[in-house]
């Protein structure tokens, strides 16, 4: 039977909107998808790719306008107006999202070491507003409902049928036969011979230390109560700047995983909105401080 990753994605999700969004977020419900029921005219599909174990599927996340406008809005500290319809600074923030959500996943199943799954990464393919009719055609779809506080949120997930078994809590799906597993292996690399016979005999990495090129962290600063990522501050444009110069020479908490390793204060500089660092890190910060 195929490994279960069914609660890593639930507390991984749950996770990371918690900290994106400065929410107490959790899971309450999955249920399948019951496209009549289902009442969005408009979604923001994200594809994700994932490889592992010479396989490579997809799970497609679908956030309905509910859900996106909200996360948007949220994710800028609440600052603005809540807004109606999906565009694309709406599109960009679920992408933003969507990636961190696979980022954690896969760093939390790699930390497992399960031996039919080996090393998993992610890639999100694309980011784009569909039509609700979009969902017709997706048999293996699963609506999750997220409590963000005392609000409820719908997200709905797709599995690719071959990831699908991997999730078997949610979806029953059995593990795939032995053909389907071959049709989906992604090729590997050939090594170029060498004609050097010591180079064969090169010290290898071992297992354990590889693990930390695929660690995903995810840096931002707490200004106040508001938390920001440092890749939307380079996306704030001149009047968001503006309305942040209230804060110039406010200390602020430097957070990689939501734990805090640094301090400094905002400045501005040359009429933009900048981070004077004091002080980051010491000897005594582990790994495993920040949740890896």
């Amino acid at each position: 039977m195929a490994s279960d990753l069914s609660n890593i994605l639930k507390e991984e999700l749950s996770n990371t909107l918690e900290q994106l969004l400065s929410k107490n977020s959790q899971v309450d419900s999955i249920t399948k998808l019951e496209v009549e029921n289902f009442d969005s005219t408009q979604l923001i599909e994200c594809i994700v790719k994932f490889d592992f174990k010479g396989i490579s599927s997809q799970i497609i996340f679908y956030v309905p306008t509910l859900s996106a406008t909200r996360f948007e809005y949220l994710m800028l500290g609440g600052m603005g107006d809540l807004k109606e319809h999906i565009d694309d600074e709406i599109t960009d923030a679920v992408n933003e999202i969507i990636s961190n959500i696979c980022g954690s996943f896969c760093t939390s199943v790699n930390a497992q070491g399960l031996s039919d799954i080996g090393s998993i990464k992610s890639e999100v393919k694309s980011s784009s507003i569909v039509e609700g009719t979009a969902l017709n055609s997706k048999t293996n779809a699963f609506e999750f409902v997220i409590s963000l506080d005392s609000e409820k949120l719908p997200l709905v997930i797709y599995f690719d049928q071959l990831i699908s078994p991997f999730f078997f809590s949610i979806t029953g799906s059995n593990a795939p036969s032995s053909n389907e597993v071959e049709a989906k292996i992604v090729p590997s690399v050939q090594a170029t011979p060498s004609s050097n016979n010591s180079s064969s005999t090169s010290i290898q990495t071992p297992r354990n230390l590889e693990l930390l090129y695929n660690v995903k962290l995810k840096l931002s600063v707490r200004l106040g109560t508001k938390v920001v990522l440092l890749k939307d501050i380079l996306r704030w444009d001149v009047g968001e700047i503006i309305e942040l110069e209230q804060m110039v020479n406010e200390p602020l908490e430097i957070l990689v995983n939501g734990v805090r390793i640094g301090e400094g204060e905002a400045v501005i500089v040359e009429g933009k909105f900048g981070l004077k660092i004091k002080k980051i890190g010491s000897e005594d910060l582990r790994l495993n401080q920040i949740g890896l």
